[in-house]
């Protein structure tokens, strides 16, 4: 009766759910949605792979800290010639010490601007009369700021120009390591003393132990040695390789200091440069230029910024035999005014490279990079 009646209803139920299930259409749509879910399932793996590639490049990009592109500071020695004691002469060649390491200046070339002076065949700069001695005076002064304290007596014996050096504030550059700094990188010198056939020279990189790298190399040399990353504290000395002086710089991303050049003439600061292919964006700086908030600063691989002296550039052109040209503007691929509106008829050289004015250039190099 009614139970046997619900019975038999239920069980036709049972049989056309069956039916619906085990029919040809419901399972093309099974199969359909199956093919869904593996293409979303796949597309997910792709963009899990994609985003893993990009954390990689990502790290890959950030482990490269090195820094290939070089910026190198020209100016005249007659800068110091405005001093009026020699003590104020070394103050005034501190400050441009210290403004080209806070910008990492990467060379500083000295330039005589009454085009005077040359250079022998062996490549010593002879000044004429207190104007060449003011460009000897200045990159004597800049050498020696730039050499780390522990290697001084080594390279600087007394000399009247830098008779009140040490009076300056140092500028602490990160190649001034204190002894007990760790660092992948150390300035040294190669000490004199014998070592056996096939060891490398011994080398003073002010620490407690002195370095062994692996060349023989002459005694006196000024060396920059990459220290091995594992060192044995019950060994004598530590142990190190002899690098290019740009190592630091272009693979480990640090500021190693500056060089410093001496040239002749204003021509000369392009003609001696110690690239390959020179200068690729050079810059003048003078009152007379173009408003440096309104220019852009194209890529470079070496820049030049060439600042005048109480003259300007205008001088140096004129006195330089080399040069057919009146405008100093020609020379340069940008020619600029970094102190607009200023309010004194002239900027001296070393306020020019003050933080206040030489920053705006250097926002400029540095919205050029990236």
């Amino acid at each position: 009766s009614r139970n046997f009646l619900n019975a038999s209803i239920g069980c036709n139920q049972i049989k056309l759910l069956s039916f619906i299930f085990d029919s040809p259409s419901t399972t093309v749509n099974e199969a359909k949605k199956q093919r869904k879910e593996a293409k979303l399932i796949k597309e997910l793996d792709k963009q899990k792979e994609e985003e893993a590639s990009e954390r990689e490049q990502l790290e890959q990009s950030q482990s490269k800290k090195g820094r290939a592109y070089t910026v190198s500071v020209a100016l005249p020695g007659s800068v110091l010639e405005n001093a009026q004691s020699p003590e104020l002469r070394t103050y005034l060649a501190g400050q441009i010490a210290r403004a080209c390491v806070v910008f990492c200046v990467d060379e500083i070339v000295v330039f005589d601007e009454q085009g005077e002076d040359v250079k022998s065949v062996e490549g010593e700069f002879k000044g004429v009369g207190k104007r060449g001695h003011a460009c000897i005076q200045l990159a004597r002064i800049l050498q020696y700021l730039e050499c780390p304290q522990y290697l001084r007596k080594c390279f600087f014996p007394k000399h009247p120009d830098l008779q009140y050096a040490g009076l300056l504030n140092p500028l602490d550059s990160p190649h001034h390591m204190r002894m007990d700094d760790e660092s992948e990188y150390r300035e040294g010198v190669v000490v004199d003393r014998t070592t056996k056939p096939g060891r490398g020279s011994l080398v003073n990189c002010g620490m407690r132990k002195e370095v062994r790298i692996d060349k023989q190399l002459k005694s006196g040399l000024r060396v920059t040695v990459q220290l091995n990353k594992t060192q044995k504290n019950e060994s004598k000395v530590y142990k190190g390789t002899v690098v290019a002086p740009h190592v630091p710089r272009t693979e480990g991303g640090l500021y190693w200091g500056y060089s410093v050049r001496l040239a002749s003439c204003l021509s000369a600061v392009f003609t001696e440069s110690p690239y390959e292919n020179g200068y690729d964006v050079t810059i003048g700086t003078s009152e007379k230029g173009s408003n440096i908030d309104q220019t852009t600063l194209s890529p470079f691989k070496h820049l030049l910024v060439v600042f005048g002296g109480l003259q300007g550039l205008e001088a140096s052109v004129d006195t330089d035999q080399n040069l057919d040209v009146t405008d100093p503007s020609v020379l340069f691929d940008l020619y600029l005014n970094t102190c607009p509106s200023q309010g004194s008829r002239t900027i001296r050289t070393e306020i020019h490279l003050d933080t206040r004015y030489f920053s705006n250039l250097c926002k400029q190099m540095l919205n050029s990079l990236y």
